[in-house]
């Protein structure tokens, strides 16, 4: 017993002594993401993690000095977002680039003017060798204005504090909280900030005011036992994406709500590996017997060859009724094989991608679904059992050759009943949202997108989307008719009485949406965006045009 201890002692002692500091993440909705494509894109660095994009802040610092190695084939707009970055990612704390409001060094009215400087800002910082805490103050303001099928409009507002920081050079931590209110139309509200439907306080509604909250946090531990191995563990609650994908991903498209996850990260060379066990819950109730919890495991192996392409195998499965499945938590093993092992119950899907990297400026993407039956009934396109989609894009850059200006094509297909189960609890789904492609199976999407940086602090971004969907059919009193595999909720029958699904059967739906999204932030964490979005839906089976457009006014400001 003491020669193992000792051992371990060891162990974790050599994993210590090496230096990886900023391990906490960088969320998914900071602007340094869309920086990196775009870098990747034009090969100024070779490799991005995209595909799980909660990178670390070193990771971050990492990518910026690759790219300020090439900085002499940027454009001055490119080179005016690697400055502003390189401020917020490359010091810990910096009185010439940095302020914070209870800076002792400082009197109060001094920090106060410094809030509408450029400067990055905390409410507060701390920072020595072996820890560091950065306190900030978050709000939002929303205001949307609803043109069509009615006038009506609605004011979302909430604040909050995130705490993060690294301690011991190897040990991040996050934690952080909302608490919100609304004023205006109840619709109006969920249609500019559709998170509102994950979210228990808004969607129980049992207050005078409408209320929501939300919640982060986590533990993130990170080291580097050899040159250019990366190892990491992570235990906590985050909004994740998983995947490719331009517009949205077939694996895990972020609309969901947060996952409560362990996560286990393995980097070396040109392999990269990953594993999770997340938890979420099943569509509300007002019945807390109905509640119940459900899990998400996923498991995924990729090769990097820099200047050519990555290729990637991924598998996730669904899985409730019980508590933790000690079979999905250990991560090396093939999940659909497991899932045989224990009596075949849950919801596994199996995925191949391919990213393109040997054309500067160009890039291709391609993703490819299996839901349930792995590799069976392929070569017949319109059987139920055939629950596959795909998806393919490409990423031009410096597009038409205009410095600054990304195009974006893509089309998804999604065949009908993928994502749903025979055991309604064990649909792809969290908190009754789809966690997969949004717009559900038996339907297919054409994206097309242009975005352009007029500065480092002004982007705008252009989307047309065209969607095909067939849904299920039902009598005036609601009665199923005729299942066409348009709902994740209703699975075939087992067997079916018509064996046969065919693609966009049912009722007709076609969705042409635009949406106009200028982002602004002429101070530094006063981030201001202006969004337009305009849908007209045509029900090509029963003739009826329906029309929805809204406006919205975006505030949030971190401090």
């Amino acid at each position: 017993m003491k020669l193992f201890l000792r051992s371990l002692f060891l162990v974790l002692f050599i994993l210590v002594i090496d230096i990886s500091p900023q391990v906490e993440n960088v969320p998914l909705d900071h602007p340094v993401y869309s920086f990196f494509k775009e870098m990747k894109v034009k090969n100024v660095i070779p490799y991005y993690y995209e595909d799980l994009p909660n990178l670390s802040r070193h990771q971050v610092k990492s990518y910026l000095q690759q790219i300020e190695e090439k900085l002499s084939g940027l454009s001055s707009t490119e080179k005016s977002l690697f400055d502003r970055y390189k401020i917020e990612f490359y010091e810990v704390l910096n009185k010439e680039t940095t302020t914070y409001l209870f800076n002792s060094e400082n009197d109060f009215g001094t920090n106060l003017s410094e809030a509408f400087s450029n400067k990055v800002k905390y409410f507060y910082a701390y920072a020595e060798e072996n820890a560091n805490a950065f306190i900030e103050f978050i709000g939002h303001y929303y205001y949307g204005q609803q043109f069509e099928p009615s006038v009506n409009n609605a004011h979302l507002f909430d604040g909050g504090f995130g705490f993060r920081g690294t301690v011991f050079k190897h040990l991040g931590y996050k934690f952080s909280f909302l608490k919100g209110g609304s004023a205006g139309n109840r619709e109006v509200a969920e249609l500019i900030e559709p998170k509102l439907l994950q979210n228990y306080k808004w969607v129980e509604n049992m207050e005078n005011l409408g209320n929501y909250d939300f919640t982060e946090g986590y533990l993130k531990y990170h080291t580097e036992p050899a040159e250019e191995m990366n190892l990491s563990v992570q235990i906590g609650r985050e909004f994740k994406t998983v995947g490719y994908g331009y517009g949205s991903k077939l694996m895990l498209s972020g609309y969901g709500p947060p996952l409560d996850f362990i996560q286990f990260n393995f980097d070396y060379g040109i392999a990269h590996f990953t594993s999770i066990h997340g938890s979420t819950v099943g569509e509300y109730s007002s019945n807390h017997t109905e509640r119940y919890t459900k899990y998400w495991a996923y498991n995924r192996f990729k090769l990097s060859f820099d200047k050519y392409f990555d290729i990637g195998i991924g598998e996730s499965v669904v899985y409730s009724g019980r508590g933790i499945d000690l079979a999905y938590l250990v991560p090396l093993g093939f999940y659909k094989f497991v899932e045989h092992s224990i009596q075949d119950r849950d919801n596994g899907n199996l995925y191949f991608d391919l990213q393109t990297s040997f054309i500067n400026n160009l890039e291709l993407q391609a993703t490819f679904l299996l839901d349930e039956n792995i590799l069976n009934n392929l070569q017949d396109f319109d059987t139920y059992k055939n629950k596959t989609a795909y998806q393919l894009g490409m990423f031009w850059y410096e597009a038409l050759t205009l410095n600054n200006l990304s195009m974006i094509i893509e089309y998804t297909k999604i065949r009908p009943y993928v994502y749903s189960h025979v055991d309604v609890k064990n649909t792809y789904s969290g908190w009754g949202v789809n966690l997969g492609h949004p717009v559900g199976p038996n339907a297919d999407e054409i994206l097309s997108r242009l975005s352009y940086n007029f500065n480092d602090w002004m982007r705008l971004t252009i989307d047309y989307r065209y969607i095909r969907s067939g849904e299920n059919i039902y009598d005036d009193s609601g009665d199923l008719i005729k299942n066409v595999g348009g709902d994740i909720y209703l699975s075939h029958e087992s067997p079916p009485e018509d064996e046969n699904a065919i693609f966009l059967d049912g009722i007709r739906i076609n969705n042409q949406i635009v949406n106009l999204n200028l982002r602004l932030e002429p101070i530094r964490d006063f981030i201001f965006e202006v969004i337009y979005n305009y849908n007209h839906q045509d029900n090509i089976s029963e003739a009826v045009v329906h029309n929805q457009s809204y406006g919205e006014i975006r505030f949030t400001l971190n401090y």
